[in-house]
Order: structure tokens, then C-alpha cells, then sequence
């Protein structure tokens, strides 16, 4: 079951592309955005990642980071990072226990075909620690100006 707004966000502890360890809690005290994608290098996924990089500014400006999560390698986002110039942090839950722990992760089916994956869903935190908006089921192409619109609400 996916988390709610006003449900605790659970602490993570996950590593970047570079190897870095990122924890919710090196993030308290400020908004930010976690979205959750199934794979590197694919059209949705790459769409909703540029999406985040051309609003970037904006939600710095707001004073908001952008976290994006995926099952992916460190390797791998290093490679995404690269290929399409994101200005913001990838974190790399191989274990699926992050996407777990918030929800997010469950039966899918492609092609006739089912299987386990991520459910593409993005949260808002706030500065306490608690889940301000959830958007599920998004639509990539223009879904950093849906979640830019309810950060500054």
C-alpha cells in the first residue's frame, strides 16, 4: 500500500552514483522531492527525468531538492546522470527495500506479461518528515509542473 500524505516518511539510507550515502535525514529541515522511477534509459523514465532537470532551477529557487530512486545501479545513474546533464541526486535501491518501505513496489504487467517492479510515484516531504502530497500513476511528460505547482501552493 502506498503512503499517504501525512504518513511519516521512513528513513532511508541509500547511495548515489558516486557511491555517497544520502539519508532522509540529512535532508530534514527542508522540502523535498522524492520521485520514484522504474529504469534508467527508458522513454518514460528519461522524459520524467528531463522533466525534473528543465524545472530544476525552479525548484531550487522554492527551495526544493529533487531526489529520483530506482532499483538501477550506481553505474547505471552514473550513465543517466551523463547522457542527459540531471542536475540532481540518483539514489540506488537494488533491494527494492526503499520502494518497499514507501509503497511502491508490486506485481506489474507489460506485454501480456507480469512481473515485479516500481510503481512510478512521486512525494512531496516536508521539513518534519512527513509526506505532504503523493502523486500516483503519473504521467511523465509534464509531471515536474504538477508536483512545481503543488510545492509552491
Amino acid at each position: 500500500m502506498v503512503l499517504k500524505a501525512g504518513d511519516k516518511a521512513p528513513e532511508f539510507a541509500l547511495t548515489d552514483n558516486e557511491g555517497k550515502l544520502h539519508k532522509l535525514s540529512d535532508y530534514q529541515g527542508q522540502t523535498i522531492v522524492v520521485y520514484f522511477y522504474p529504469r534508467d534509459n527508458t522513454p518514460g523514465c528519461t522524459t520524467e527525468a528531463c522533466s525534473f532537470r528543465d524545472a530544476y532551477a525552479d525548484f531550487r529557487e522554492a527551495g526544493v531538492e529533487v531526489i529520483g530512486i530506482s532499483p538501477d545501479s550506481e553505474k547505471s545513474h552514473s550513465n543517466f546522470i551523463s547522457r542527459f546533464e540531471l542536475p540532481f541526486v540518483l539514489l540506488s535501491d537494488p533491494d527494492h527495500s526503499v520502494c518497499e518501505a514507501f509503497g511502491v513496489w508490486g506485481p506489474k504487467k507489460m506485454a501480456g506479461r507480469e512481473y515485479e517492479g516500481v510503481y512510478r510515484t512521486t512525494f512531496i516531504i516536508g521539513p518534519d518528515g512527513v509526506i505532504k502530497e503523493v502523486f500516483e500513476k503519473v504521467k511523465p511528460a509534464d509531471h515536474s509542473q504538477e508536483v512545481l505547482a503543488a510545492v509552491r501552493a
